[in-house]
């Protein structure tokens, strides 16, 4: 068996980034709450039920950033790597209501708008939009370092948006007195969140499902393996992600008799752990190969492909 541990080590930490843009959405949710509250507005409302829904995220994103920084133990030998895209999969699905709510009451509210101000629509609007740039500012930089910080700036990025919409309805509604206008805001903010919200969910739905990463395919795998002096056959190939840097994989190779005589059998496991680790876009530094004879398939369980 060949192991190669490069990746135990424990995750960034970005809990710095994540409690600076909690902080502030917090407190533009505070506001646009009085917001929604004072002028009835169904995109400001939106807009809030959303930030409510980033402020719970942004607290769960902060909080599996703190669990995945823990150690690895013998009950949990991979720590809690995965506590990332767990949160990032609770955000998804939350996002992905909020969105589904949007969209029918926007429809509902297209038939029977209700009197909106828009001064005060305005001005909440642009209170959202700083502070949702400033989020953005916070995050932007570190986005793609894993599922949870990328979930955390979809969410604001949706939220800068939905405050742009907010802004733009006011002005609809000062100049031209259009109600609809609101709820065509708030059907704005709900198409941007549902796909968005559906793809995060899909990704980190494949994580838990145990799904090959992104980029790898085990087909072109295989037949990398296969080219290898030696080797006669893969089987049992295996991929995963834990979290978000950290792919593993595992495959049964069968080798020539002579290499368990001769001594080679080492130097084939060198080369199977080089060949995933430099040949594919998804460089899987953390693998686990099984060599074995070509008798020895005889004494495996049916089910091992």
């Amino acid at each position: 068996m060949g192991h190669d541990h490069a990746h135990t080590a424990g995750a960034p930490d970005h809990r710095g980034r994540l409690a600076i843009a909690f902080g502030i959405t917090t407190s533009i949710l505070l506001a646009q709450a009085v917001g929604a509250w004072l002028t009835g507005s169904l995109a400001l409302l939106v807009d809030t039920a959303h930030m409510l829904t980033d402020a719970g995220g942004l607290l769960l994103a902060l909080f599996a950033a703190s669990l995945s920084l823990r150690p690895p133990t013998p009950q949990r030998t991979w720590g809690f790597r995965r506590a990332e895209v767990l949160a990032a999969l609770a955000q998804s699905a939350i996002l992905l209501a909020v969105g589904i709510y949007v969209l029918i009451e926007g429809v509902q509210r297209l038939l029977t708008p209700p009197e909106i101000p828009s001064t005060e629509l305005v001005i909440f609007g642009v209170i959202g939009l700083v502070g949702n740039i400033a989020s953005l500012l916070v995050l932007a930089g570190h986005r793609t370092a894993n599922f949870n910080l990328r979930a955390a700036f979809l969410e604001v990025l949706n939220d800068a948006l939905g405050s742009v919409a907010v802004i733009v309805a006011a002005i609809v509604i000062a100049t031209t007195g259009w109600q609809q206008a609101d709820a065509v805001a708030g059907l704005f903010i709900g198409v941007l969140i549902v796909p968005r919200a559906f793809k995060l969910l899909r990704e980190t739905s494949g994580v838990l499902l145990e799904s090959a990463p992104a980029g790898l395919d085990l087909d072109d795998v295989r037949r990398h393996l296969l080219e290898l002096e030696h080797v006669k056959e893969v089987h049992d190939l295996h991929a995963s992600l834990i979290s978000t840097g950290l792919p593993v994989l595992s495959a049964h190779v069968v080798v020539t008799d002579t290499c368990f005589n001769d001594g080679h059998a080492a130097r084939i496991l060198d080369d199977l752990q080089q060949c995933v680790a430099e040949h594919f876009p998804v460089s899987v530094e953390h693998s686990t190969f099984q060599i074995e004879s070509a008798s020895h398939r005889r004494h495996e369980h049916p089910s091992h492909v």
